[in-house]
């Protein structure tokens, strides 16, 4: 909805405009302004009591106590006028109990919690906008969930700083393609709010067998068969294995992970040549191909370590 305002805004000088987009393909720029073409119209509205919803599952962790909610509201909310130097101790006198009790619990029910936290918080803020609430209770543990969320701990992990080891040596500017978008009049796409409570966990990702293989066929004109994919899939396993790999994929973004991982990977080739000198080679000596096996690579291993993470541990057998 941005970009069509400013698209139609009028300019002495100014005769056309057009989007350049270095991410989605057309389709997608499609789907993405066709609701705001011509006519807006609202699907399912929000429904306020998926508020009280969240509120009681963040009460049964027991991680925070009401009276803590009610002793940091009356500090968070009191009047500018009476405000003093001691209310940011008070404060964080009633976060740290509950930051205390996240700890105690197992790495499951922490990203539970965690998970919940913030559906909550994100949710409050949008109805906040468009419903009068009349219950304070709500807006006193909006409050408090927002302070508690910057204290809790995240996952713990090597951290890795790149600024003074890579930098931009040059680029290089190549027009693919130049297109016209025709928005269709008269189709009306509904907007849905959320409708639903949501935790944001993610479903796991399934890549299939010859996937890999058919991309590099089409790209480099390669023969590979489907039975050379088990060879990136033992690849693939040998960087889920390697705990220092782990290690940083859960501490770090996917940006960051891809320094470490991109140079751990030539080393798995190397360890595994013996299986598929051809492949093997073909990486080593070609760095196009080597860029597009190590992508693809990168983004499953960090996605399925991330995934195995959230996954509850197995029962120990009796």
């Amino acid at each position: 909805m941005q970009t069509l305002s400013r698209l139609n805004r009028i300019h002495p000088g100014k005769e056309d405009t057009f989007v350049l987009d270095f991410v989605n393909d057309t389709q997608e720029i499609l789907d993405s302004f066709q609701p705001y073409y011509e006519e807006t119209c609202i699907a399912e509205q929000a429904d306020p009591r998926q508020l009280y919803d969240l509120q009681a599952r963040l009460d049964g962790y027991q991680v925070y106590y009401r009276a803590e909610v009610e002793e940091f509201a009356q500090v968070f909310f009191k009047p500018k006028a009476r405000q003093s130097s001691t209310d940011h101790a008070r404060m964080n006198a009633c976060l740290d109990p509950a930051v205390g009790r996240f700890k105690g619990l197992d790495r499951e029910k922490q990203e539970e919690f965690r998970k919940v936290l913030v559906a909550y918080r994100n949710l409050y803020a949008f109805l906040a906008q468009v419903i009068p609430f009349q219950d304070p209770d709500l807006e006193k543990l909006y409050a408090y969930v927002r302070f508690l969320l910057t204290k809790l701990p995240r996952r713990a992990g090597p951290m890795y700083q790149f600024d003074d080891q890579v930098a931009l040596q040059y680029y290089r500017l190549q027009k693919i393609a130049e297109e016209r978008l025709l928005l269709q009049e008269g189709k009306v796409a509904p907007l849905y709010g959320p409708s639903e409570v949501g935790t944001g966990i993610e479903p796991e990702i399934k890549i299939g067998l010859s996937q890999l293989i058919q991309i590099l066929n089409e790209r480099f004109g390669t023969e590979f068969k489907v039975a050379d994919q088990l060879f990136f899939d033992s690849i693939r396993e040998d960087a889920l294995g390697d705990s220092e790999l782990r290690q940083v994929a859960l501490a770090n973004t996917m940006e960051n992970f891809g320094y470490v991982f991109l140079r751990a990977l030539e080393g798995l080739f190397i360890d595994r040549m013996e299986q598929n000198e051809e492949i093997t080679a073909r990486f080593l000596n070609d760095p196009e191909f080597q860029k597009v096996v190590g992508q693809s690579l990168l983004q499953e291993v960090y996605e399925q370590i991330r995934a195995r993470d959230r996954s509850p541990e197995p029962a120990a057998a009796a």
